[in-house]
């Protein structure tokens, strides 16, 4: 999961990642798309792929690219667990107070 946290770290990938969520592409489509010059996508989309952000399918000559969608669901949740289970701290000054009953 820390892969997934570092690769999101950098604006270009994530603009990859945007231009994903319009559906599959190919390289040659993302570096139109965002402006990235063919070295500097490779690097970034290799990022994500390690990552496991992106998904690749070659098809013919052509290597596909997409959204693995079900390790942004993994991420939402981890997020969301983050923000709605009591903290160390709030665990313990729940005990205290069921202590002075």
């Amino acid at each position: 999961m820390q892969e997934a946290y570092r690769a999101l770290a950098d604006p270009h990938r994530r603009t990859i990642l945007r231009v994903l969520r319009g559906g599959e592409k190919t390289a040659g489509d993302l570096s139109v798309a965002t402006g990235l010059r063919p070295a500097a996508l490779t690097h970034h989309l290799t990022v994500l792929k390690l990552a496991d952000l992106v998904r690749v399918e070659r098809r013919g000559q052509y290597q596909v690219y997409s959204l693995n969608t079900t390790v942004f669901q993994d991420l939402v949740s981890e997020i969301f667990s983050w923000l709605t289970e009591p903290t160390a701290e709030e665990g313990a000054s729940v005990s205290r107070k069921g202590d002075s009953v």
